[in-house]
């Protein structure tokens, strides 16, 4: 979708798309030309930047851990990294999480997840903290999920929240976090993810 003057704002470091006579709908969404991404959020279309290196070896690190324990459990639920749909309706919310485990796959179709995952993981930037941090957090808990976790590399932190217990805890990338869903057969170490050594430390 072409930018046209004056229809473009920054609001937390996301680029919001404005139109003026209504607000843009899913199907807008999937009008945009091939490569870019966006999600919408009541109708407020974000566009999507690159992840960097560090996100991403952080998502296939958490989808690694995700995928071989409902392997070894010959579990019912399925892990989908970004990009993947996410469509909280079929009107004006969609958003691409960077991870999601969905146990109910009825909700899938070749288009993607058709109503709230059962957990969502967004690896937090400097560019989505508002997104990740407020609007999802919203449109998470009343779309009916019942797990978010907020990873956050910059401080190390991990935030979980339990939306249907209406609970919140936080880790560090040094302790086991047990994930809700499974009601904490499985932990998630983030002290084995391979940290890349810098050059300053050499």
């Amino acid at each position: 979708m072409k930018i046209a003057p004056g229809e473009a704002c920054f609001v937390g470091g996301n680029i919001v798309m404005k139109k003026e006579e209504s607000n843009y709908t899913i199907a807008d969404i999937e009008a945009l030309p091939e490569g870019k991404r966006a999600e919408l959020i009541d109708g407020k279309m974000y566009m999507m930047a690159s992840p960097s290196f560090t996100h991403q070896r952080i998502l296939a690190f958490l989808g690694n851990k995700f995928y071989n324990y409902i392997e070894e459990k010959q579990g019912k639920c399925v892990v989908i990294p970004a990009p993947f749909a996410v469509y909280l309706d079929e009107k004006n919310n969609y958003v691409e999480p960077d991870l999601v485990v969905i146990c109910d796959q009825n909700k899938i179709d070749e288009k993607g997840c058709h109503g709230g995952p059962d957990l969502v993981i967004e690896i937090v930037s400097s560019s989505s903290m508002k997104m990740d941090y407020m609007l999802k957090l919203f449109k998470y808990r009343i779309c009916g999920v019942q797990e978010y976790w907020i990873v956050d590399p910059d401080k190390n932190r991990v935030q979980v929240y339990g939306l249907t217990r209406d609970d919140m805890r936080e880790y560090t990338f040094t302790d086991q976090i047990p994930v809700g869903i499974y009601d904490g057969d499985l932990m998630i170490d983030l002290s084995k993810f391979p940290r890349m050594q810098s050059a300053a430390d050499e």
